[in-house]
């Protein structure tokens, strides 16, 4: 099968297209033929670092969506030919292959009438939306949200998502250049981080009070800067890292929460609960793509052998949407 692999820890640019043997699915897990998968700064963050568990030539790539090949020992949920999309567990071959393995219980099936590419979009940036917003903070109509990044993968299902919880105000960071896309997805406002005191800009659009509710997608410098631009009771979820001074940072007028988020940590857990809680997501996420409530946000169609330079350019952070790799074409 054509691959994408790494044959040692790298850069993007490292990453190499090659011939690998078909992968065999083990005990509960599934084959899948990848129909589409799509980039995500996980993948070349992990692959500069590399990990322990990884054996080389390494196939790396979080999302991916596709037909059922086979099925291994002791799976029963899934037939040869069910369409599925998952997020992987990162320790494991990843999606930037023709073949992968997924978790059988963490796969979620495909709804009719949605695309292999709409499905493959989703799962790392989306479900992590998806997770922070409805499982974390709870966001509920009427309250306000400050969502970074608005542009991105996570930043901007998190905007969509926002709308349709009826969060108001919405505002969302973003360039100036963005500023129009991020609006059509439903934020209200925008700031533009290059010239404009994101916290100052929050405090006004507020009237004083601060952000009821904040998604973090930056660093942990950023974040640190949220804390101060929270409402009361307010609460900050963190993709990048959480502030490094929370405890230090609690003054007698203001009580607020901190959320870290980490999607893949379901599989590090040795829970299956918290695998099929990963699926459940991602049917609930798909099912609002389906309804056309959320924009599957495919800015760009590649195939698998520009993966390499593609991850590059998401690296220098200037990426609207998301990046799909069509794997195949179905027939």
């Amino acid at each position: 099968m054509k691959a994408i692999v790494l044959h040692a820890p790298g850069e993007p640019h490292t990453f190499a297209l090659a011939e690998l043997p078909v992968p065999e699915p083990g005990i509960g897990e599934i084959r899948v033929r990848i129909m589409a998968a799509s980039l995500n700064p996980a993948d070349y963050k992990m692959a500069k670092n590399g990990n322990p568990a990884w054996t080389y030539p390494f196939v790396p790539g979080l999302d991916g969506a596709g037909i059922v090949d086979q099925v291994g020992e002791g799976v029963t949920a899934w037939s040869v030919g069910d369409r599925v999309a998952y997020h992987g567990n990162f320790t494991k071959p990843g999606s930037f292959a023709e073949y992968g393995i997924a978790q059988a219980t963490a796969a979620a099936r495909i709804p009719d009438g949605l695309s292999f590419e709409a499905a493959a979009a989703f799962p790392c940036a989306g479900m992590t939306a998806y997770q922070a917003l409805i499982r974390k903070m709870n966001v509920r109509p009427g309250h306000s949200i400050l969502i970074h990044a608005g542009a991105g993968g996570v930043g901007g299902y998190a905007v969509q998502l926002a709308r349709a919880l009826g969060a108001s105000p919405i505002l969302a960071t973003a360039s100036a250049a963005n500023a129009d896309y991020v609006k059509s997805l439903g934020a209200d406002a925008v700031i533009d981080y290059n010239t404009e005191d994101v916290r100052e800009r929050v405090m006004a659009l507020t009237n004083g009070l601060g952000a009821d509710y904040t998604l973090n997608t930056i660093n942990r410098q950023t974040a640190q800067a949220d804390l101060s631009a929270l409402a009361f009771g307010g609460q900050l979820a963190c993709v990048a890292g959480a502030p490094e001074t929370v405890a230090d940072f609690q003054p007698s007028h203001r009580t607020f929460t901190v959320h870290k988020m980490m999607l893949s940590g379901a599989y590090l857990s040795g829970d299956s609960r918290a695998e099929r809680d990963l699926a459940a997501m991602a049917e609930a996420f798909m099912a609002m793509l389906a309804a056309g409530e959320i924009d599957p946000m495919i800015g760009k169609r590649i195939a698998l052998a520009e993966v390499p330079q593609e991850l590059t350019r998401l690296a220098e952070r200037h990426v609207r949407g998301k990046i799909v790799v069509v794997v195949q074409e179905q027939q």
